[in-house]
């Protein structure tokens, strides 16, 4: 018997020797927080370097005459309570209709946003264009990053990396430690990692959920803007917005670029002022913060051909949309992070929580058909 444990601590030693070996010979050593953190969280803006999304004059929401006077359902309750949801909140007509939350999280609560990050990079692009620091979507991404302006990345448009097809070779993979997605999330140089990829298809003609060609947009946005992306989040969604804490976009390192695909943080109330600059259609109590076609584009599906050969009916410009009720569009993170808009009933909703249902219904979570049926009854 001690013979065979002295086998195996041996393995093992020769496996974290030659996995060490590896990470450091390579540059990869970003593998060693990756196996160290193992799988990612909502809290993981404590593992990583942040800048500050600062907030100006904040403007409280109103309660409803109906503030929580009526419960979730008990299916709905119950879904969201085996999904380990921190937080719920419903906005109807400007105003909080419902809002509960769980596991010590409060409205001033830190959660990840994951890929909701994705909605806001969006929005910004459509600022970034209403200020002219970007002229026209059918730009190249070559007028703003070098290494596109040559060879086939030469061809890919701003506009490709906003419908997820730019043609690249990313993988987007997030359990595989090796794979280019953990590089850019635990890893120190996302312009690095983000610009290089390689073209394998015509930009253009090809949907694919890729976080490389959202970076590329922060990326760009950050020459387009000569800003930081949480500098320009401030000044045009936080601040306009009225948000009441100030957020956090970790970045790959101090003083480094911020992950525009994954990790904004922000608390369920402040999330919701997103979906309501949404729902009123890209202005913030008239105020213009992206203009009218950008923001009808946003919401719109690209149509461009996914893997399974048809067209994309569930994608627009970093949005997400319900195929079969197509007004409905929302923004998702990976663990089930939700901003819902619900244009018909003029509500939105937030869930942030730390798990997403495997079944999908209409092309989303089981969760987010559940969530609007429920804010169809409102």
């Amino acid at each position: 018997m001690k013979k065979f444990i002295r086998v195996i601590v041996t393995i093992i030693l020769v496996i974290i020797v030659a996995f060490s070996a590896y990470a450091v010979i390579s540059g990869r050593t970003y593998l060693f927080e990756a196996v160290w953190y193992n799988f990612a969280n909502i809290d993981d803006y404590e593992k990583f370097t942040n800048n500050t999304v600062v907030t100006g004059e904040p403007q409280p929401w109103n309660l409803s005459k109906d503030y929580n006077k009526n419960p979730l359902p008990i299916a709905l309750k119950k879904k969201l309570e085996d999904l380990e949801t921190v937080a719920v909140l419903a906005i109807k007509n400007d105003s909080i209709l419902y809002e509960f939350y769980w596991d010590g999280y409060s409205d001033s609560s830190l959660s990840g946003s994951f890929s909701m990050a994705k909605s806001i990079t969006s929005l910004l692009i459509g600022a970034a264009v209403k200020e002219g620091k970007i002229q026209s979507l059918q730009e190249p991404v070559g007028d703003f990053l070098p290494e596109f302006r040559t060879g086939d990345k030469a061809k890919v448009r701003i506009i490709d990396l906003l419908t997820m097809s730019s043609g690249s070779n990313w993988d987007e993979s997030y359990a595989n430690p090796f794979s280019v997605t953990t590089e850019l999330y635990y890893g120190h140089n996302a312009y690095k990692t983000a610009t290089g990829i390689s073209i394998i298809h015509p930009p253009g003609t090809l949907h694919a959920y890729k976080s490389g060609d959202t970076q590329l947009l922060g990326l760009l946005l950050e020459k387009a803007t000569g800003k930081s992306l949480s500098a320009y989040a401030s000044e045009k969604l936080w601040q306009p917005m009225g948000a009441e804490h100030a957020a956090l976009w970790s970045t790959d390192m101090i003083g480094g670029s911020e992950k525009a695909y994954c990790c904004f943080n922000s608390n369920a109330r402040d999330f919701a002022r997103l979906g309501q600059l949404m729902l009123d259609s890209g202005r913030w109590k008239g105020n213009e913060i992206i203009p009218m076609d950008y923001y009808l584009n946003s919401i719109k599906p690209c149509n461009i051909p996914d893997n399974s050969g048809l067209r994309c009916n569930y994608y627009g410009y970093q949005w997400w949309i319900i195929p079969s009720k197509p007004d409905i569009f929302y923004a998702r993170g990976i663990l089930g992070q939700y901003v819902i808009v619900i244009p018909s009933k003029k509500t939105v909703i937030v869930r942030l929580g730390k798990k997403r249902a495997d079944e999908k219904i209409d092309n989303a979570p089981a969760e987010v058909d559940a969530l609007i049926r429920w804010g169809l009854l409102f």
